[in-house]
């Protein structure tokens, strides 16, 4: 052990990690009554420090004011700073974002265990307090439950303690060094120690006290550490509730243990004495309720301690779930079943104050996990606050607790794996440090029952230091499993993990590892990753779950957007990324991969999770619906059938029924619908599933589930029909030929075509010019992140170059008797092979149709899309789609939308993702209306059965593909519009290299075609 005399050298000395500070124990609340620990009232035996604090910064060591912490060192003068909070969101400093890399690469040659000198920024903060009244005469402890990274204490001058370890609570006792009226706190925090490098996390490096500090006191009785154990017979029914205890002083006491329902009715109850301090007990619960997220039944462990007079001293209540979760037949179970994890990555994050994140911002983050149907969430890569597995055992989601290790930088740099310094590896000097976060999480987090699975921690290679680990986890609680991924990377300490874990690995090669007998159940722990526009493919991992019994899920990379919100050089907000602070090095918008933005708002990408995601299926005919109900152990009556049917995606009809469909059955449905032979069209017929009552994550009526069944119902053709389709367009018109131009001219409309241009270039109806840039071929999207990562701009940089300039080669016009159509050729310089032609039909009654014929090129990459793309005016800024909906969706990601009729202001359609890039598209589109606030503009429809995908924004491919955040794009004057027959997928599973998969993508050497008909807009009635 060091001595207690407080020196420098503890930062780097991988020995020195903990210094007086007690040991870890159970997160469990006590109360002095009964009443106030059922009703989980406020502590009374705690005392918040939260609020403002003195403080004072310096950017290293040698700079800092040393003696502070003394009795007589007047701190009036310092700055406040609050805690809990980050230092450098709070002036000091700045934020710095590195993935991978350590954040001192290059700036620094250390090795560990030495750490940077000059860099490491320290906090020094000071607080007065008086012992609370209510904390009478008992020892007074402190809890600081996170500091970033390491951290001194003293108390009025005397040094108290030393630890670190961001994630888990620090607490040390203050008892010796009281004193009447005020006290001086003082805590210096450094942002680098011997831990940094064992905290190389994909996340923001901050440093501070982020997570709240309290005082808190004992009854002369007190439960110092509570061990709980809700388990279940063979048959998963009957129940059996065990549970050690351990006091904080080796009296005598009664113990007094009743297990409670949710109805608050006694199950079973015992007396124990506690001897030398230690009380163990064992209740037969008989059958049981069991704890799952589909039903997280919880029961109540109602304990009481009294003293040797008789007198209630201390009174607990420790909420228990009854499940078994376990690994049987190479499979993993829950209570018999075997469960799949539809789960996300979560960070702890806020956008304004980084890692100190508030009791409503878990709340937001459980309510949307439940909404969404995410059932599991792996907390990368560090526990959590204790409140978040509280809200995981009530809500009802899986967890992975994942201890406070990566040491990323120490072996992969640029994607290759390169060990010769990783850390911990095979090191016994690193066994003790990385041995107690592994303790400091299970002993806090042990009794939630959410918690199915430990983790060993992220991304640090493989060794014996955590494969000590992983034999602590499981003999220190067998109930769960052990998860580690970096096995992968190397073979020999396989038995890390009990479950075969890997990231982004491409579902085929999942299918291999499957179809190869292995010895271990499957999931991904990062998969789909979402950095910016992408989650395209994930229907092909969740296909797996019904071909590969072994194959049981993973968890989407990942949930939230690290943005910050900071101001650009005008005082606009904004939410900032890597190198927007001058932080060097960076991993700039490295940041960005969440399924809802940094504010908390869910993004177009949610909509695809929630449906592949959901746990009942449903799968409507033309008179029924097939309902396949997923769940493990929920039926459908707390669900009710809601079907509706649409027209050309008009409601016609609404109607709702019971259903009883039990768990992992399937039921079929008749349904009472309208008889509509008669009216031909395009029908829906859509299913939802709704909750009957309210849930604690959303109202009465919410839907948990859907699904949609699409059908034409054909005209039968007649005479008079046949002879209509002969018959000229109604209306005159004329066509002037002129040297320059092409024009064409009727009754309420007016088109004129330019030879010189190339292009249409005026279409006017009523007399308001619809065109404000001719249209042209679009071979360009503004490139996404994953677009990025796979350096399409360099492989296929020509589709650029041919969408920004064309040859026009021939231009043609051919008249009929009630139209004429204008044929313009086009050539490029990226291949003499590639032509394009673009072909309008005007009829005499103003309708105008549009046919380009793509007709591609051997050895050109892959095109990103065959469209036609001009601009209107912004003054057309509302738009009303019939197509795929209501989010934007593209070929790859397009389970999740549904058909129907939406309205949007085209400013709304592009996705505010943290780099401009293409978004905002809708496949399935097959009618679209861009039109002014009175409701008059341009009515685009695609011909009968042949759905185009489009496009509205107000930006370019080209202005977005230049501009590295939001404030770079231009103000807005126009309306884009882009109409393609097709559009590559977005991909997703990874964003550095892995292709969109090739049934998405549009080879460049077919012909493709396409048509769409261009009106004008009225308003409607």
């Amino acid at each position: 052990m060091p001595s207690n005399e407080p020196t420098l050298k503890w930062l780097s000395d991988v020995s020195v990690f903990k210094v007086n500070r007690l040991e870890a124990h159970s997160d469990h609340r006590y109360y002095k009554t009964m009443e106030e620990a059922e009703r989980q009232a406020p502590m009374e035996l705690r005392h918040s420090l939260n609020g403002d604090w003195k403080f004072s910064y310096a950017v290293n060591a040698a700079s800092r004011v040393q003696e502070f912490y003394k009795a007589e060192y007047d701190t009036r003068g310092w700055g406040d700073i609050q805690v809990p909070g980050h230092i450098q969101l709070q002036g000091y400093g700045k934020p710095q974002y590195a993935n991978t890399m350590y954040p001192w690469d290059g700036l620094d040659a250390v090795r560990p265990p030495a750490i940077p000198e000059e860099s490491n920024t320290v906090g020094s903060y000071v607080k007065f307090f008086e012992v609370p009244a209510n904390m009478g005469n008992g020892p007074v402890f402190i809890s600081f439950q996170g500091v970033e990274a390491a951290c001194y204490v003293w108390l009025n001058g005397h040094f108290v303690g030393y630890s670190e370890d961001s994630f888990t609570p620090a607490e040390f006792e203050l008892t010796p060094y009281l004193q009447e009226g005020a006290n001086k706190l003082a805590v210096e925090v450094y942002q680098r120690c011997t831990g940094s490098w064992l905290e190389d996390q994909d996340f923001w490096r901050f440093s501070g006290i982020f997570r709240g500090v309290y005082l808190y006191t004992v009854p002369e009785l007190h439960v110092q550490d509570l061990r709980i154990n809700a388990g279940l017979d063979a048959a998963y029914q009957q129940g059996t509730l065990t549970a050690g205890l351990s006091m904080a002083t080796a009296a005598d006491a009664l113990v007094k243990v009743e297990l409670k329902d949710e109805a608050g009715m006694v199950v079973a109850e015992d007396e124990v004495q506690a001897v030398g301090g230690k009380a163990a007990f064992t209740l037969q619960a008989g059958t049981v309720s069991l704890w799952s997220a589909e039903n997280p039944y919880l029961y109540s462990v109602c304990i009481s301690v009294f003293n040797n007079g008789g007198e209630l001293v201390e009174a607990i209540v420790q909420r228990a779930g009854f499940r078994t979760f376990e690994l049987k037949d190479k499979l993993m179970l829950l209570n018999g079943k075997r469960i799949i994890f539809k789960g996300v990555n979560r960070h702890e994050f806020n956008s304004r104050r980084g890692r100190n994140i508030t009791k409503e911002d878990m709340i937001r983050d459980i309510i949307i996990l439940k909404q969404n149907n995410i059932n599991a969430v792996r907390t990368s890569h560090y526990p959590n606050q204790t409140l978040w597995y509280e809200l995981c055992d009530e809500y009802g989601v899986y967890v992975i607790d994942e201890m406070n290790l990566e040491s990323h930088g120490s072996w992969q740099k640029m994607g290759a794996v390169e060990p010769s310094w990783n850390i911990p590896g095979d090191k016994p000097e690193w066994q003790d440090i990385v041995m107690d976060r592994a303790v400091s999480m299970l002993e806090r987090d042990k009794n939630h029952p959410s918690i199915l699975i430990w983790s060993c921690g992220n991304e640090s290679y493989a060794g014996e230091v955590i494969l000590n680990v992983s034999h602590y986890f499981r003999k220190t609680d067998p109930g769960r499993l052990v998860h580690y991924e970096g096995v992968f990377h190397n073979r020999k300490y396989n038995d890390t993990s009990d479950m075969e874990s890997r990231m982004y690995a491409k579902p085929a090669d999942i299918a291999e590892y499957l179809e190869s007998q292995p010895d271990k159940p499957y999931i991904s722990c990062e998969y789909m990753h979402a950095m910016g526009n992408s989650v395209g493919g994930l229907h092909k991992y969740i296909e797996l779950e019904s071909r590969y019994p072994q194959y049981q899920g993973g968890f989407i990379w990942d949930y939230i957007d690290q943005a910050l919100v900071t101001k650009d050089r005008y005082g606009e907000e904004y939410l900032a990324y890597g190198g927007d602070f001058d932080d060097r090095p960076t991993d700039y918008s490295f940041c960005g991969n969440g399924i809802v933005y940094a504010d908390r708002t869910v993004t177009p990408k949610m909509q695809e999770v929630k449906f592949l995601y959901q746990n009942i299926r449903l799968v409507p005919e033309r008179d029924a619906v097939k309902i396949i109900n997923g769940n493990l152990f929920a039926g459908t009556e707390g669900l009710r059938l809601e079907y509706r049917l649409y027209r050309e995606g008009r409601q016609i009809f609404k109607g709702e029924q019971e259903v009883a469909v039990a768990p992992q059955a399937e039921g079929r449905i008749p349904l009472a619908l309208p008889e509509v032979s008669g009216a031909p069209g395009e029908y829906t017929l859509a299913a939802s599933l709704l909750l009957k009552e309210a849930e604690l994550w959303a109202e009465a009526g919410f839907e948990t589930a859907y699904g949609e069944h699409v059908f034409w119902i054909e005209k039968a053709e007649t005479a008079a029909d046949q002879e209509k389709v002969m018959l000229p367009a109604a209306g005159e018109f004329r066509v002037i030929e002129g040297d320059v131009n092409i024009g064409v001219t009727g009754r309420g409309f007016a088109a004129l075509f330019s030879k010189q241009a190339g292009s249409l270039v005026s279409l006017c109806y009523g007399g308001r010019e619809m065109i404000a840039t001719p249209p042209a071929p679009l071979f360009w999207r503004a490139t996404t992140d994953n677009d990025k990562g796979t350096s399409l701009a360099y492989h296929a940089g020509g589709w650029f170059a041919a969408s920004l300039a064309r040859s026009c080669t021939a231009v043609r016009l051919e008249t009929g008797k009630d139209r004429a159509t204008v044929t313009f050729d086009y050539a490029f310089s990226i291949s003499r092979e590639l032509k394009t032609r673009i072909e309008y039909t005007v009829y005499a009654d103003g309708k105008l149709r549009v046919r380009m014929v793509y007709t591609g090129a051997a050895g050109l990459p892959d095109v990103p899309v065959v469209a036609v793309s001009f601009r209107m005016s912004a003054d057309y800024g509302e738009s009303d789609w019939y197509a795929r909906g209501p989010e934007e969706n593209y070929s790859d990601r397009a389970y999740g939308a549904r058909l129907g009729r939406f309205r949007r202001k085209v400013t709304e359609l592009p996705s505010p993702y943290l780099v401009p890039q293409e978004s905002g598209n809708r496949t399935g589109v097959r009618q679209v209306r861009i039109t002014d606030e009175r409701g008059c503009g341009l009515q685009i429809q695609a011909a009968a059965g042949e759905p185009l995908e489009c496009t509205l924004s107000p930006y370019t491919a080209f202005e977005l593909e230049q501009a590295a955040h939001p404030y770079e794009l231009p103000k807005v004057h126009y309306t884009v519009v882009t109409i393609a027959a097709q559009q590559m997928g977005v991909g997703g599973d990874d964003s550095w290299g892995a292709p969109v998969h090739p049934e998405y993508r549009i080879p460049a050497d077919q012909q493709l075609e396409f048509e769409f008909w261009v009106t004008a807009a009225v308003p409607e009635a």
